[in-house]
């Protein structure tokens, strides 16, 4: 009797992804938020709030985190307006975005950040410097679909 390409193998495991290294973003034209995950633990945490004045130093104080850390992937969150639609500060997040993928070469995904900020004061029972913790919701939404 002939074999079937099953017959007499063991069901193959599937190779987990190995983990990845992430940064999250919750990009503002003065403060941006910066958190740190991982997909092993699935878990995200703020980092840092940068406060480029120039768009040079942005991509500079960029440039230092991507190196610091190696992220596998960047996650950028997309302010949309409470019934989804894009709205002005949308096509900035796109752009930066873009502008990640072609000056780092590293794959960036955007994320729904609607009520981030929110969660973030929340979170901090206050409104003070809340972009790195708003990172850290952004980042731990993707994680939450990912992981």
């Amino acid at each position: 009797m002939p074999a079937t390409p099953d017959s007499g193998t063991a069901p193959r495991t599937p190779v987990a992804a190995a983990p990845e290294t992430l940064l999250g973003f919750d990009f503002g034209l003065k403060k941006i938020g910066v958190a740190l995950g991982n997909t092993l633990t699935g878990q995200a945490r703020p980092l840092c709030i940068l406060r480029p004045v120039t768009r040079q130093q942005r991509f500079e104080q960029v440039a230092g985190l991507l190196q610091a850390w190696q992220p596998e992937r960047v996650i950028v969150g997309l302010p949309l307006t409470l019934t989804g639609d894009e709205q002005p500060a949308s096509a900035h997040s796109r752009r930066f975005a873009r502008q990640l993928e072609g000056r780092f070469r590293v794959p960036v995904e955007l994320v729904d950040e609607r009520g981030s900020s929110l969660e973030a004061q929340h979170i901090l029972g206050t409104h003070a410097d809340d972009d790195a913790v708003a990172a850290a919701v952004i980042l731990q939404r993707w994680l939450d679909r990912a992981c």
